[in-house]
């Protein structure tokens, strides 16, 4: 029998309490991840995938953010039903986050070091010195120069990419079977996206972990990623193997993100492609397919009934009304 996957997120639902009532983030969003293995989620702003992690995290801001129904299992135990104490066990040492912005995720008035050892505080028996030999030795493996000095300096004496490296130093310094990386190279130049994006695939390859790379850039994802789950208005358009999706899109919104790629055979005067209009507000969600009003293969249908995931084949399924089913 195969071994059952690291991380099992089934028909996850989450709520946020609003001025203007109650909006549903995510609805209905399932897919799986196996150990060692990267999954990418991709999609424009606003589509979901940041909520995503902080739902896997249990790191919903409270007593707004819920997490309504569904199931997220990781290593067998189910986290939406797990005590707080029991998550934060968890938190940081099998599971470790790379935020969005390095300097909100970092605090400004503590020094690198005791940013660091304070996970190697909750969540180890080792000692003062051990902590602080063991920091000095994760800020060396992400690439930090002079790491023995750097910790004991601020997270404004540094550079964007450096702070970003001490973040995913804070986020693995307890070696945890899945990393989640929401946007680890934004505003950063080319070059150092690069570096970090190969960093983080090195330490993978090193320490056998899991990967959730968060993303709007489909080239990132083609980079880093074996599978791959295409989100649209809090719930999954397309899924299925980096390969497959990126060869046959199957989705209206998976396609329009592909032919918004700028093409290195296009002539200076091809204009680049774009999705019309924006993706709709969670208070004024349409009915039928949420997609309906920007997709150019809508029918009457797509305005009627919510889309069913529909499997095209074993390693690739797409929600729309207009794919047919595997044979």
């Amino acid at each position: 029998m195969p071994s059952p996957a690291l991380l099992e997120v089934h028909d996850l639902v989450t709520e946020f309490e609003t001025d203007e009532g109650l909006v549903r983030a995510l609805d209905g969003v399932s897919f799986s991840l196996d150990a060692g293995q990267t999954l990418g989620l991709v999609g424009e702003s606003g589509c979901g995938k940041s909520v995503t992690a902080l739902s896997i995290m249990g790191l919903l801001p409270r007593p707004a953010g819920k997490i309504a129904s569904g199931q997220i299992l990781f290593g067998g135990s189910d986290l939406v039903t797990l005590p707080a104490n029991a998550m934060q066990s968890i938190r940081g040492q099998s599971i470790g986050m790379v935020f969005q912005e390095p300097m909100t995720a970092l605090n400004p008035v503590q020094t690198i070091g005791r940013q660091l050892t304070e996970s190697l505080e909750l969540h180890t028996d080792l000692t003062d010195q051990a902590r602080i030999k063991k920091a000095i030795a994760m800020l060396d493996r992400v690439g930090i120069p002079a790491p023995d000095i750097r910790m004991a300096e601020y997270p404004h004496q540094l550079s964007g990419g450096m702070r970003q490296r001490v973040v995913i130093a804070m986020a693995l310094i307890c070696e945890p079977n899945l990393l989640i990386a929401d946007e680890p190279t934004t505003a950063l130049d080319v070059t150092i996206q690069a570096q970090i994006l190969d960093l983080i695939k090195e330490l993978q390859s090193e320490m056998g972990m899991a990967v959730i790379m968060i993303t709007h850039d489909l080239g990132v994802i083609a980079e880093t990623s074996e599978e791959m789950v295409v989100m649209y208005a809090g719930r999954v358009a397309e899924q299925g193997s980096v390969y497959d999706v990126f060869a046959s899109p199957r989705h209206p919104y998976t396609d329009g993100l592909m032919q918004s790629i700028p093409k290195m055979d296009s002539t200076p005067k091809e204009k680049l492609k774009v999705i019309d209009g924006l993706v709709p507000s969670l208070h004024e969600l349409p009915k039928g397919c949420r997609f309906n009003n920007r997709c150019p293969d809508v029918s009457d249908i797509c305005f009627e009934s919510i889309p069913k995931m529909t499997v095209i084949s074993e390693r690739q399924s797409a929600a729309c009304h207009n794919v047919s089913s595997a044979s």
